[in-house]
């Protein structure tokens, strides 16, 4: 169900407010929030403007010439920007994330889709034939979570995405004052996710499902890079869950470059938290992401005008990047290289 798309939005941006003007304030805070003072969740912005873009000239591109495709796990999406996860996508529109998976084929990129969604997981698998990815989050029951699992597999979805940095919530006191509830009825409301997840429980995942690319989602220092390197997972995810869990953690881009540093090309490296412009995801790319997730973006995006704004926020942030490439210099994602950035600060 597609509403009129809003005019003069030109950036990501202008759709907040809007947003948060058709939400329940506490559905808005919710979603908005962050944990403890929400450090971590500006931080996440701010972090961007300490690393400056060093373009070069006399390239002899032309805007027809820009190739923004990438591929990942064997599959070609057009950009590389992928729909984040995030929970209870009807809150902010009725469509849910039917609307976001649609959203997300018409713009040729994936969605990753949340644990939360597990009661409609087939109708989203098949809302689209766009690439899908599945956030795992591992239950206490883990006859549960293996059974969930293999539902993903049997519907297509083309990898995992495991999240590992969610032993409990974050203290989100934007929902503890707003009373936030969060939605009852889905299958994951009645369950308990793990809060003692170990490494010992990648090989226990990467059994329940091993013909799909298994990532983890969270991680931040080079010390884990390491041992996710060591447990032979397919990638993993720079991300402080967009500052909704540990107040006072780096944000994604500050945490990039030691985690890739530390991968060692062994496997790919995504990033998340943060991402509104396209000279964001040059500087991630530039850092040695392969692509980032947007999460909150996509989420006012759904909310003003459902499967439209989701795909009006994607193909903003494609002609950001594009011009972003152009104006730098670079025809194709290899020549975002770690020479174009430097740090602001320096």
């Amino acid at each position: 169900m597609d509403e009129p798309r809003p005019e003069r939005f030109v950036t990501l941006e202008d759709y907040e407010e809007p947003a948060r003007a058709k939400l329940p304030a506490d559905v808005y805070g919710y979603l908005a929030g962050g944990a403890g003072d929400e450090w971590t969740l500006r931080e996440n912005r701010r972090a961007f403007e300490r690393w400056l873009l060093r373009p070069r000239m006399l390239r002899g591109i032309r805007d027809i010439d820009l190739d923004l495709s990438v591929d990942l796990y064997g599959t070609r999406i057009s950009m590389p920007v992928l729909v984040a996860p995030w929970a209870y996508q009807r809150m902010a529109h009725p469509d849910g994330e039917l609307a976001t998976a649609r959203a997300a084929a018409r713009a040729g990129t994936a969605m990753v889709v949340s644990t939360t969604a597990e009661e409609i997981l087939e109708d989203i698998a098949s809302a689209s034939d766009g690439p899908k990815w599945w956030q795992l989050y591992v239950f206490e029951d883990r006859a549960a979570t293996a059974e969930i699992l293999a539902r993903v597999s049997a519907s297509g979805f083309g990898a995992i995405a495991m999240t590992v940095d969610f032993q409990e919530n974050g203290l989100r006191h934007r929902d503890t004052r707003s009373g936030f509830v969060m939605p009852i009825g889905l299958p994951s409301s009645e369950q308990r996710y793990e809060p003692a997840l170990s490494w010992d429980d990648i090989a226990w995942v990467r059994g329940c499902v091993p013909e799909l690319p298994l990532l983890l989602k969270g991680i931040l220092t080079a010390e884990d890079a390491v041992l996710a390197v060591d447990a032979g997972v397919d990638g993993v995810v720079v991300s402080n869950h967009g500052g909704r869990q540990l107040d006072g953690a780096p944000a994604g881009i500050s945490a990039l470059p030691e985690v890739v540093e530390a991968v060692d090309g062994h496997i790919p490296v995504l990033m998340d938290g943060g991402v509104r412009r396209g000279t964001d995801v040059l500087k991630s790319l530039a850092l040695g992401a392969a692509a980032v997730l947007v999460g909150r973006p996509c989420a006012w995006g759904l909310a003003v005008a459902g499967e439209q704004g989701v795909l009006d926020v994607l193909e903003m942030l494609r002609l950001e990047i594009a011009n972003a490439m152009l104006l730098s210099g670079c025809r194709t994602l290899a020549d975002i290289t770690r020479d174009l950035v430097a740090r602001a600060d320096a």
